[in-house]
C-alpha cells in the first residue's frame, strides 16, 4: 500500500470524525449486535442519508471505545484500483469495525467481501453501504452472508425533526403540522434539500440528483444512453400506472425506437436504484401479476414538483403512503394494489404469507359524495374478497371511525398517521 493511499483513507476516517450531523430514526444498536454475525449492508436512493448513517455509527463506536474506521470508496482517487479492497485492510487490520460506503463501486467487491467475511468472520465487522440494491440481493458467494437494512428519505417525524418543529396540541399546532406537511409533500425528503433555504435552490438541487441517479446508477448498470434513460424518468414522473406496451408507444410517438426488452430492464434497474417503486397486481397467479399495469411510486416526493412543476395532492398522498409503508415493514410482508373484475381497486393491501394484515386506501378529499361512495365500495369490496373486518382510509381532514355492511372503517388524516401512534390509534 502507497502512502498517497493511506493518506486518502486517513482524510475520510477524519471527516467521518469531525461532521455533525443531525442523527435519524434507525436502529444503530441493533445494527451494532447484527455486525457480529453477517456483512451489514445499508442500501437506498443516492443522496438518502447513506452515508451519514455510517458517519453517526463510525461516531458511536468511537465513544464506546471500539476500533472502528470510516472510508468512501465513491472517491476518484482510489475506486479504480482493483487492489483497492486488499489495500484497506493492510491499513485497518483484521480486527474491529471496518466501514465502507458504496463498495459496489470497485472491483471484484463481491468475491474479496466472502472470502474476507469467511476468513475474519466473529475478528472483523464489516458494514458497507451502495445506492444499488443488488449489494442487498448479492450473488451466490454472499448469500447468507449478508444482513440488508433499507434507507429511505426522511419520514415526515424526521422531516419534523429536521426542521425543530414542535407539535402543538392546539389548532393552531395543528395547523403548522399541515403546513408543515405541505412542504414535505412538495420538496420531499432528501436531508439536504430540507435544510435548505429557498425553493429555488431546492428544486434546483432535486435536478441534480435526479440526473445524477440517471447517470451513476440507472444508465450505467442497464447500460442504455443516458438520453433514453431520461425520457423514461421523465415518464415514470408523469405516469400513475406503467405498463411496457404503453411506454413503448410514448417513446415511439417521440421518435425514439426502443425494445420493449429494455423498457423492461428500465422498470427493473430504475427500482433497483431506488428511484422509482413498481407495485403489482395482488393476485394468486404469476400471469396477472405481470400482465397487469404496475402502479408507479417515486423513490423521493420532490421529483414530481421539481421535474412536472405541478403538485398533484392526490397521487403525493398517496406517495408518500406507500414510502411509510416500505420504511416500516420488513421485507416478508408482500405489498400490492388490488382490483377486481368490476374496476373497483383499493391502493394497498398488506400481505405477509397468507395473511392480510391491513387494506387501506388513499384519498386526498373525500368532500364529493360520489367519491366516498366509491372510495368505501371498492373498500368493502375488496374486504370481502380477502376476509377481512377492517379497512383504513387516508386523507386530508377526516377522523372518525364507522362500520358498513360489517366492515369497521377507520379514517385518519395523513398527517396523523405519519406521525406514528403518538399521534394516532393506527
Amino acid at each position: 500500500m502507497g502512502s498517497n493511499e493511506e493518506q486518502i483513507f486517513e482524510e475520510w476516517d477524519t471527516y467521518a470524525q469531525r461532521k455533525e450531523l443531525h442523527s435519524r430514526q434507525f436502529d444503530l444498536d441493533g445494527l451494532i449486535k447484527n455486525s457480529r454475525l453477517k456483512i451489514i449492508a445499508i442500501t437506498g436512493l443516492r443522496r438518502v442519508g447513506k452515508t451519514s448513517l455510517l458517519i453517526l455509527l463510525r461516531q458511536k463506536l468511537a465513544r464506546e471505545g471500539k476500533k472502528v474506521k470510516y472510508l468512501n470508496l465513491e472517491d476518484s482517487r482510489i475506486k479504480n484500483d482493483p487492489l483497492i479492497l486488499s489495500s484497506v485492510i493492510k491499513w485497518f487490520g483484521e480486527q474491529g469495525y471496518l466501514i465502507l460506503d458504496e463498495i459496489t463501486n470497485v472491483s471484484d467487491w463481491e468475491s474479496w467481501l466472502a472470502r474476507t467475511h469467511e476468513m475474519l468472520k466473529g475478528k472483523l465487522n464489516i458494514i458497507l453501504s451502495s445506492s444499488r440494491k443488488g449489494l442487498a440481493v448479492p450473488n451466490k458467494p454472499l448469500r447468507g452472508r449478508i444482513l440488508s437494512y433499507e434507507s429511505f428519505p426522511l419520514s415526515f417525524q424526521e422531516f419534523i425533526e429536521f426542521k425543530s418543529l414542535k407539535i402543538e396540541h392546539t389548532t393552531y399546532g395543528q395547523g403548522q403540522v399541515e403546513k408543515a406537511l405541505e412542504e414535505y409533500l412538495t420538496y420531499g425528503g432528501f436531508p439536504e434539500i430540507v435544510l435548505s433555504e429557498g425553493k429555488t435552490e431546492k428544486v434546483r438541487l432535486l435536478n441534480s440528483y435526479f440526473r445524477d441517479i440517471i447517470g451513476l446508477d440507472v444508465a450505467e448498470i442497464s447500460r442504455e444512453n443516458i438520453s433514453v434513460v431520461e425520457l423514461f424518468g421523465k415518464y415514470i414522473v408523469d405516469t400513475s400506472y406503467f405498463s411496457a406496451s404503453k411506454c413503448l408507444n410514448f417513446f415511439k410517438s417521440v421518435g425514439f425506437k426502443i425494445a420493449k426488452t429494455s423498457l423492461l430492464r428500465l422498470e427493473r434497474y430504475s427500482q433497483e436504484s431506488y428511484l422509482f417503486f413498481f407495485l403489482p397486481i395482488f393476485s394468486y397467479t404469476l400471469k396477472d401479476r405481470s400482465q397487469y399495469p404496475r402502479k408507479s411510486y417515486l423513490g423521493d416526493l420532490g421529483f414530481l414538483y421539481a421535474l412536472s412543476g405541478r403538485v398533484d395532492w392526490g397521487r403525493l398522498y398517496e406517495n408518500a403512503v406507500f414510502l411509510e409503508l416500505k420504511r416500516n415493514n420488513s421485507s416478508t410482508v408482500e405489498i400490492n394494489y388490488w382490483k377486481n373484475p368490476e374496476r373497483k381497486e383499493v391502493d394497498f393491501i398488506l400481505r405477509e404469507g397468507t395473511k392480510t394484515k391491513e387494506i387501506i386506501q388513499v384519498v386526498y378529499d373525500l368532500k364529493d359524495k360520489k367519491t366516498l361512495d366509491r372510495e368505501v365500495e371498492s373498500l368493502k369490496a375488496c374486504a370481502k374478497s380477502l376476509k377481512v373486518k377492517k379497512g383504513l382510509i387516508i386523507t386530508k381532514d377526516v377522523e372518525k371511525v364507522e362500520e358498513d355492511s360489517g366492515l369497521i372503517i377507520n379514517y385518519i388524516p395523513l398527517w396523523k398517521w405519519l406521525l406514528g401512534p403518538s399521534e394516532s390509534n393506527r
